[in-house]
């Protein structure tokens, strides 16, 4: 059995019934300096609970699964070096060790699960890398929404990926992908791709009764659902493409692989876009944060 370490809000939310809403903590460690990160992170929190519900950000923290971060454990895991980044196949050992790990999308859905949280808000989930033909570079997140029952909300997948690919893969695995309010299927920092979405739901209600009528129909697995990013946040994809392939380009050159293929692609483009691109991202995280709120909602009122 994990122990798992509620945070005070997360306890009370537990037992007086609020809805919970779980949150990465790669973007702390991962995603953009300190003070920033704390910031974004704390921003983001507060979106979910000014539509109405707890926010959980999820984190290992000295061997010891946090569910929901104090406000000193934020500031510390904000400054920590040499924080791991936990997937589903590193999850177990780092906490067996006793370490410090920030949770990607894969290992985040794990522990809201283990949690009893059903939806969690990220940024874009990980999927099928452009050349994966070649290099078999697809990424845990699209295995783990086939398994764990958490409904995830994001800004579809991150564009540098092979979106097409990450469509197929999640098709063949059974992932229902439901757009939010639009047919087509979001492209993360563009709220358009050139591919249409395999479902669409306008509507958190909607999105909430899917989720509870693949668990009635005993349906493994997830849902990911595709919130496009505000359209004054966006960065449009003919701007992005030629940016993105030169990005791919210096990768190959520099023979960056496995997973520190995301970090380098995302810092080039930052680079490349003088920081337009972590305004999206941020836009599009809070965005996400606010639609998982009003679908742990939905979810709470349909137990009720």
């Amino acid at each position: 059995m994990i122990d798992l370490v509620l945070s005070d809000e997360v306890a009370a939310a537990r037992a007086d019934g609020t809805p919970v809403v779980a949150l990465e903590s790669t973007i702390i460690t991962h995603g953009m300096p300190h003070p920033q990160n704390v910031e974004v992170a704390r921003q983001v929190e507060q979106d979910v609970r000014d539509a109405g519900a707890v926010p959980a950000t999820i984190a290992v923290i000295q061997g010891k699964l946090h569910i929901g971060l104090s406000s000193d454990d934020l500031d510390w895991l904000g400054q920590a070096e040499g924080v791991a980044k936990l997937s589903r196949a590193d999850f177990a050992a780092c906490l067996a060790q006793g370490g410090t790990g920030a949770t990607t999308v894969a290992a985040t859905m794990i522990a809201a699960r283990h949690a009893g949280i059903e939806v969690f808000a990220t940024g874009g989930i990980g999927g099928v890398h452009r050349g994966a033909e070649t290099s078999f570079d697809i990424s845990a997140d699209l295995n783990e929404l086939a398994q764990t029952p958490v409904t995830v909300v994001a800004a579809g997948a991150k564009a540098i990926l092979d979106l097409a690919k990450t469509l197929e893969v999640l098709e063949t695995l059974g992932v229902p992908v439901i757009a939010y309010g639009q047919d087509a299927f979001p492209a993360f920092w563009s709220a358009r791709s050139d591919f249409k979405a395999p479902l669409r739901m306008n509507s958190a209600e909607e999105i909430a009764r899917a989720h509870r009528l693949r668990g009635g129909l005993g349906l493994p697995g997830g849902q990911l659902v595709a919130n496009p990013i505000p359209q004054e946040a966006e960065i449009a994809a003919t701007e992005l493409a030629p940016i993105i392939a030169k990005a791919l380009f210096d990768a190959e050159k520099h023979r960056i692989t496995g997973k520190a293929v995301t970090p380098f692609l995302l810092q080039r483009i930052f680079e490349q876009t003088d920081g337009r691109s972590l305004t999206a991202n941020i836009a599009l995280v809070r965005n996400n944060a606010r639609l998982a709120a009003q679908i742990a909602r939905k979810l709470g009122d349909l137990s009720a």
